[in-house]
């Protein structure tokens, strides 16, 4: 604070010693009047007479002298001061047609632009009007937390990753680039990105500036391609990568827990005559309606996938042998009792064959019980198709009994 006193001192001292000087000219002028015009006038004239008389006006001389002291110092500083207002009157339209141009560059940009306190609270000192657009609150709410702080439009994870990723940053002394989430006025949810930095003002204190963007759209399309690379595009079932996935998670559960873990593998029966008899498109209803039936039939901690052609695949967590079995004659006689549309108004009867296997009574590993079952399902079409065949007992569990 002392210092800034000191930085306006000269601007007030100005004034004052402008006007000493104009006074100190007209007394320097004065007193050198008073003290050698006569002696200077005794020099040059030396009749009495004519003495006389120029004594008589040299009050008028004087005034005459100090008015034309006067007038030239006066004159020299009004052309200063015009010429001080004129740089004045120009750098002020400059500074305006500069915070025009900023304004203009702030309300355009696509999000909101600003400057805030490096606290917990993300105090808000200057927003732009992309405010409205993202937020819904006027940046007056914003600003000096009026109305909310910038911290209250996100949960309390949010803003203490935000927290964190942000310090991480200033310590390293970079800019940041974060991603989070903002709930709108109105309790509409959006994604959010941020791009700021850390700088000292003045008062030697950190704050920030940056930009933050809607991104909404753009994490919109990244969950539907990640939702992509999980399903299979005709079913919307599981596709084989991302059932193989959660089958070792699963596995890998059910080891560290010691619990048992079922593994269907189903098989549609004579499925290759829909498709040569009614065509591929009457094919692929079947397959989209069955996999419907089976997706709703079991229950929400089992995943359903689709493993390629007529082949599907369902991981029971903590399902033992009885009732995985019981499981898969459930979903036989449902598949079996209900006609499947045809895409074409008419509709086919359909069954499917399952192999069952469990761990750890016929695998230990994904690939066994991958094995197990599909060989356990390969003889229930031995079988005559339309059953349940349970896997072979594994050799460590005969080698344990």
């Amino acid at each position: 604070m002392k210092q800034s006193n000191e930085r306006k001192l000269p601007d007030q001292l100005l004034p004052v010693r402008r006007a000493l000087w104009v006074a100190l000219t007209y007394l320097l002028v004065g007193f050198a009047w008073i003290g050698f015009s006569d002696s200077l006038f005794e020099s040059w004239f030396q009749d009495p007479e004519t003495l006389a008389r120029l004594q008589t006006w040299k009050g008028a001389f004087f005034i005459l002298v100090t008015g034309l002291v006067l007038f030239v110092v006066i004159l020299r500083q009004l052309y200063r001061d015009r010429a001080l207002l004129r740089l004045q009157f120009a750098q002020r339209q400059a500074l305006r047609a500069r915070e025009r141009q900023l304004t203009v560059l702030m309300d355009n940009l696509p999000g909101m632009a600003y400057r805030c306190r490096y606290d917990s609270q993300w105090t808000m000192l200057f927003v732009s009007d992309g405010c409205i657009d993202l937020t819904g609150y006027e940046p007056a709410a914003l600003v000096n937390n009026r109305q909310l702080s910038f911290a209250d439009l996100m949960d309390h994870a949010a803003n203490e990753r935000l927290q964190r990723e942000v310090k991480a940053a200033l310590d390293r002394g970079e800019p940041f680039s974060v991603e989070y989430s903002l709930i709108r006025k109105g309790g509409d949810e959006i994604w959010v990105w941020e791009r700021g930095r850390g700088v000292v003002d003045d008062d030697g204190e950190t704050v920030l500036e940056g930009i933050v963007l809607d991104i909404s759209d753009r994490k919109a399309l990244e969950n539907e391609l990640a939702e992509l690379a999980t399903r299979d595009s005709l079913t919307g079932l599981l596709n084989r990568r991302e059932v193989s996935r959660l089958l070792e998670e699963e596995l890998e559960r059910a080891r560290r827990y010691h619990r048992t873990m079922a593994l269907l593998w189903i098989d549609f029966d004579h499925f290759k005559e829909v498709n040569d008899t009614c065509g591929h498109a009457a094919g692929d209803s079947v397959l989209k309606a069955v996999s419907a039936l089976l997706l709703d039939s079991v229950r929400t901690v089992d995943s359903v996938g689709r493993f390629g052609g007529e082949e599907f695949v369902i991981v029971l967590p903590e399902m033992e042998v009885v009732e995985a079995r019981e499981t898969a004659e459930r979903l036989r006689r449902q598949v079996a009792s209900m006609p499947h549309p045809l895409g074409d108004g008419n509709t086919v009867p359909l069954t499917i064959s399952i192999g069952v296997a469990v761990y750890p009574s016929h695998g230990l590993t994904a690939a066994d019980l991958c094995a197990a079952a599909d060989k356990a399902m390969y003889r229930a079409k031995e079988q005559g198709r339309n059953c349940v065949s349970m896997a072979e007992l594994s050799e460590h569990v005969h080698n344990g009994a």
